[in-house]
């Protein structure tokens, strides 16, 4: 099993973080790594919050898994645990990421990266297109953090973008996707141009 770090907006999506892990109890799926509520005292600067997120919880795991609900692209934790995931130190090694669409966010699209995922979790699905501009990105993902959405354009890059829907039905896709995320990290060239977020929008 791979260590995953699980990214979520604590506040309005602690659900899915809990179910996800509830699942995970009974089928043995991933080693949880993930922070949570609490874990941080809030009274630390960003600085050292940063390092704590990054010495602390990301260190060890291999795949970030990002739950993304409606507020999620405003949160500046998040922001720095996707820069985290993506940053290949000397100790800290990147991850692969994984993004999982909750069901607060209304969305349909996916985005299949990895060899077999397209007949392995959308089987039934046949207009697979290429995107490469923004806007259209964003008008699928309108809940997707923009440094997500500057690594899908990016051709060096494997993300992953799933619905909460296929994993709740088929958990043995949550394990497929994990794993495909997790063999293709090393060959990700992440983009990390976009500064770190400073506060919440």
């Amino acid at each position: 099993m791979h260590k995953v770090f699980i990214s979520y907006h604590h506040q309005n999506d602690q659900y899915y973080k809990e179910k996800l892990l509830e699942i995970n109890s009974w089928n043995s799926i991933f080693i949880d790594g993930s922070v949570d509520t609490g874990d941080i005292p809030d009274y630390l600067d960003n600085d050292a919050i940063r390092e704590k997120i990054r010495d602390e919880y990301l260190k060890d795991a291999s795949v970030t898994v990002l739950l993304v609900g409606t507020e999620t692209r405003n949160r500046k934790h998040v922001d720095w645990e996707i820069y985290s995931s993506m940053y290949d130190g000397k100790v800290n090694k990147k991850s692969g990421i994984l993004v999982v669409n909750l069901p607060p966010t209304n969305c349909t699209w996916f985005t299949a990266s990895h060899i077999g995922e397209k007949e392995r979790i959308y089987p039934d699905f046949k207009d697979w297109i290429t995107i490469n501009s923004r806007s259209e990105y964003e008008r699928r993902y309108p809940y997707m953090p923009a440094r997500i959405i500057d690594n899908l354009l990016n051709k060096d890059v494997k993300i992953s973008v799933t619905n909460w829907a296929n994993i709740e039905r088929d958990w043995e896709a949550l394990r497929f996707l994990i794993d495909a995320t997790y063999n293709d990290r090393v060959n990700c060239e992440y983009d990390l141009s976009r500064a770190m977020r400073s506060a919440n929008a």
